[in-house]
């Protein structure tokens, strides 16, 4: 009996220690590492306190792009779109205030239900936003 228990105790703490993880782990390698430069590659900022005409300015980007807008909230400076053309590629992109001066825009894409972390996909997606900034800026002046 006293065996058995002994033996029952033993796997317990050697289950419970192999779950044990470093404070940080997974923050500066593997997972987390990829998880950080993702959002990098995903966000950007840039020098407009008008989150409406950010807002509208995704909007046009996404549709020159070739997608379908599915959703759009001011309120909650959220814009989905689909693009089909022989696969299913969603974007969605979320503005918020960075301080008083500034818009932070964070693109999350996904090739049917895979998040796409290749970094041309954000790229293209940037540029053409900051094209569409530019205009949109020089247009009301």
């Amino acid at each position: 009996m006293k065996r058995m228990l002994l033996t029952i105790l033993c796997l317990c703490l050697t289950l419970l220690g192999g779950c044990a993880v470093s404070p940080t782990q997974g923050l500066f390698d593997g997972q987390g590492g990829s998880q950080l430069r993702l959002r990098q590659m995903q966000t950007r900022y840039f020098d407009t306190s008008d989150k409406k005409k950010t807002v509208e300015a995704v909007i046009a980007t996404l549709q020159d792009l070739g997608f379908v807008i599915d959703k759009a909230s001011l309120d909650l400076g959220s814009v989905t779109g689909t693009k089909l053309s022989g696969y299913t590629l969603r974007m969605t992109v979320n503005v918020t205030p960075r301080g008083a001066s500034q818009m932070t825009v964070r693109a999350s894409a996904q090739y049917n239900v895979t998040p796409i972390e290749d970094p041309v996909t954000y790229q293209s997606f940037f540029n053409a936003l900051s094209k569409s900034l530019f205009l949109q800026a020089h247009l009301e002046e």
